[in-house]
């Protein structure tokens, strides 16, 4: 056997003791970072919170803003808000000291594998949550206002406003990474590009069935998240097909 596929022998025979301590230093790492991130940014809570409501605040009608039902929503609406986005852009740096923490048990061939997946499951996400803001919030909220009753001046609770937006960003996030769970589900041999072809009518019904439990109840969100999660699942497959002839050209190297 190559040396390429055996994992460095010092991780194998480190002590349990030493990977908690490991671990525990991976995590005040990542959890400092959050910290850092949030303590430059909480001096900004508000100006980030009116970034976030901007896609609200440009339809409702002239005279009308957003409201505070409770006492300490003023406060803990942008803080919580703050407090996501430090994670958010902190995530780069987790998922660094995730990756410290497991690359050395980790073969040569995994590694080359697991680097460009992680880079592109964090551009994925980020990438979720613009196309969330940027197109699918002001046409959702575009249409929520353009119905509403004669008579009823829309005043949306920053609460309200913050847990609907943070669903809809999360819900896309998460969606965006359809091509990398099916690149992973391929390389582990759970299953085959041409057997997620031939079950691709149920995953479009599963799309619209993620849709409709993901996002709010209305048509025009739920077919937003639907109609990308089954592009980005044509891209898993696409990039499958490439990992299972790029697998057969090492194999075929290796009987060489």
């Amino acid at each position: 056997m190559s040396t390429s596929a055996q994992p460095p022998n010092n991780d194998g025979e480190m002590p349990l003791i030493e990977h908690l301590a490991e671990l525990r230093t991976r995590l005040i790492r990542a959890m400092s970072s959050v910290l850092i991130v949030f303590l430059a940014l909480v001096y900004f809570a508000n100006i980030i919170y009116s970034f976030v409501s901007e896609p609200l605040r440009r339809f409702l009608p002239e005279g009308a803003t957003m409201i505070a039902t409770e006492v300490a929503s003023p406060f803990l609406a942008p803080f919580k808000l703050t407090l996501i986005v430090s994670s958010l852009v902190a995530m780069p740096y987790i998922l660094g000291q995730v990756w410290g923490f497991i690359a050395p048990g980790l073969y040569r061939h995994e590694k080359r594998f697991a680097v460009p997946l992680m880079a592109s499951s964090i551009v994925l996400f980020y990438g979720g949550v613009a196309f969330a803001y940027y197109v699918v919030c002001p046409l959702v909220f575009g249409f929520f206002t353009s119905v509403s009753p004669e008579g009823v001046t829309v005043m949306t609770d920053i609460n309200h406003y913050l847990d609907f937006v943070l669903t809809m960003f999360f819900a896309f996030g998460f969606a965006f990474e359809i091509p990398v769970a099916t690149v992973l589900m391929v390389w582990a041999g759970l299953t085959t590009p041409d057997a997620l072809s031939e079950k691709r009518a149920y995953v479009v019904l599963g799309c619209f069935v993620a849709g409709m439990l993901l996002t709010p109840p209305d048509v025009f969100s739920q077919t937003m998240l639907a109609v990308p999660m089954w592009f980005l699942f044509e891209v898993g497959i696409f990039f499958s097909r490439w990992l299972v002839r790029d697998k057969a050209r090492q194999e075929q190297a290796t009987d060489g």
